[in-house]
């Protein structure tokens, strides 16, 4: 990484308040996964504030997207992973048996890092997770979420005129916005963002990212980027894993400017990644 970069990552952590952790939204203790013999994560321990944002970053497959998705639990669906410990969305454990976990991906949504709009119409996209849910009774009570949801994702004013186009006609940056509305219509807690701009323009990414400093308002965020200067201006709190490992997490602008472990300034340097 050149010393250019270096300082850009610097300068746009710089000048933020000090990140004050709030109440834990999410926990973590003692977080193992497993992909059969192989162990991705190795007895992770994180606490991430509500109403805020944080910021997994480090190397590919260093285990962060893996991570993420202990959350909603969405590693239930690789037949080979396990994971252990204690993972809790406020004190409740979200490995319960008695916690339906279609419940908890309401509670918990997620944007990936393709956009994947359905092949329906932007209405019924935004309309489909609260009816399947019971959210919603009526038809009126439905386009007001949809329109609701559009308005906070900043896609309303694009698409209030098209609402019966098909949603995989939108550019690039639009799905993305769209499935964030989506993800938004069901009233999660959480949203868990892995590298959902990884495919997107610098315009299309500009858009995204003061999107979620809006969403934070409401919403706790996390998410995974593989950019330092993305992590640097979106979050107030940053955690960096490397192979499996979560080496250091803390306030955004102390990550980036006053690591306190040699591998997080070695990676933040260029020196590995």
């Amino acid at each position: 990484m050149s010393s250019v970069r270096n300082l850009e990552i610097a300068v746009s952590a710089a000048g933020k308040a000090p990140a004050q952790p709030g109440r834990p939204k999410l926990t973590g203790r003692n977080v193992n996964v497993f992909y059969g013999d192989k162990q991705a994560i190795k007895d992770v321990n994180v606490d991430i504030p509500e109403r805020s944002v944080m910021a997994f970053i480090g190397p590919s497959g260093c285990g962060k997207s893996t991570f993420l998705r202990c959350f909603n639990r969405m590693n239930d669906t690789i037949p080979i992973c396990r994971v252990t410990g204690d993972i809790r969305i406020d004190t409740q454990d979200i490995n319960d048996k008695a916690l339906d976990v279609v419940q908890l991906r309401a509670r918990v949504g997620m944007v990936f890092q393709k956009p994947n709009p359905f092949p329906k119409s932007i209405y019924e996209n935004v309309a489909y997770g609260p009816r399947i849910h019971g959210l919603v009774r009526t038809r009126l009570g439905l386009d007001q979420v949809v329109e609701t949801s559009l308005k906070k994702a900043g896609l309303w004013n694009e698409v209030k005129d098209r609402l019966n186009d098909s949603g995989t006609g939108l550019s690039g940056g639009q799905q993305q916005r769209l499935c964030i509305a989506r993800a938004i219509a069901v009233s999660p807690e959480v949203i868990l963002m892995d590298e959902p701009c990884s495919a997107l323009d610098p315009i299309a990414t500009a858009r995204i990212e003061e999107l979620i400093d809006e969403l934070k308002q409401n919403f706790t965020i996390v998410i995974v980027t593989h950019s330092m200067q993305q992590a640097a201006r979106v979050s107030e709190r940053t955690a960096f894993f490397h192979l499996g490992v979560l080496v250091e997490e803390g306030a955004t602008d102390q990550i980036f400017t006053n690591p306190r472990d040699k591998r997080t300034r070695d990676y933040i340097t260029g020196r590995f990644g």
